[in-house]
Order: C-alpha cells, then structure tokens, then sequence
C-alpha cells in the first residue's frame, strides 16, 4: 500500500491541463475529487472584535487540501482552547481548486508487462490543491485583544503544518 505521495511533488505552481466538459468524450478529467476542508468559518460571525490578524503569503506556493485542513484543525482547536468558542472569528481565504492528478507506475517483478508506460499519462486524480500567490492573505483570524498571545502561538504551531514562509499583518478595528 504506497499512500500519497510527499507534499513537495505538489508544491511549485503548475498551469492547469484541466478540461471539464458537458460532453463526456471531451472531458480530460472525469471525476473532480472532492476536497478534505470542513469548514471555511469557524468561530462567531455575528461578534464585532477589535483586532485582526492576516496571515499573507510570502511566495508563489501550490498546498494541498489535506495540509490546509491539518493546519486549520490545529489552529481551530488551540483558539477553542484557550480563546473560547465564541470568542474569535476565523477564515480560510484559499480554496483548493486545481486538481492534481498522479500517473501511477508499477514497480517489482513482472510489473513491466502491467504498465503503458507515458502512453495515455495524463493520469489519474488523486486530489486538490489551493495555488497561492505571493502577498495574498490565506487566512484571517478576528479576536478581542486580549488573547493575541494565543493566537500567535496558535498560528505558529498551525503552520508547521504547512511548507510555505509567510507574515502576520496585525491591524486593529
């Protein structure tokens, strides 16, 4: 059983060979996986809160949907923690849209009477991904100034999860 493949097969950008079409001959891609992120919006919507901190990009970097959804789980759970359910608001700015696809190749014995080879590789879909671009927010978090200590360690321990440098941009309301 191999698994997924490393997340750094997917990290550069890469142009998007996709086509969806009405007609199904015409269509490269014949089924769109669905994507592993819950929730967008977490916390309460309906709070007014006097600081804001965006987590923004540093680089043109591709994540896929199984890393963002690690990362928001982790930041999610510590801010529900220490914060409180109804005390912070927290967005998802990213969504994962390109579809990456995989062209399995068979290894072992035997295997080389089993594959095609680069014949028809286009591949099979295996998941999402979000490309980001650099000094683009990905996520935004709204809380009451008193918390901004676990917030920042909350995002610290969320973005280890994740293979991209970025910078906090604080502005209060």
């Amino acid at each position: 059983m191999a698994g997924i493949r490393k997340g750094k097969c997917y990290r550069e950008i890469q142009r998007a060979y996709t086509r969806k079409s009405k007609f199904r001959n015409k269509a490269y891609i014949k089924s769109v996986p669905t994507h592993k992120i819950i929730r967008f919006v977490m916390g309460d919507p309906n709070k007014k809160y006097n600081t804001n901190i965006e987590i923004v990009c540093l680089e043109d970097i591709q994540l896929r949907h199984n890393a963002i959804e690690s990362a928001r789980q982790v930041i999610n759970r510590r801010l529900n923690k220490h914060i409180g359910a109804t005390n912070y608001l927290y967005e998802i700015r990213m969504y994962p849209h390109h579809i990456l696809r995989e062209n399995k190749m068979l290894t072992g014995a035997g295997s080389d009477r089993m594959q095609t080879g680069m014949q028809r590789a286009f591949g099979r879909t295996v998941g999402s991904a979000a490309q980001v671009k650099r000094n683009k927010t990905m996520m935004k978090i709204s809380f009451d100034k008193k918390g901004r200590t676990f917030v920042i360690d909350a995002i610290k321990v969320g973005f280890s999860k994740l293979p991209c440098r970025y910078k906090l941009m604080e502005s209060s309301s």
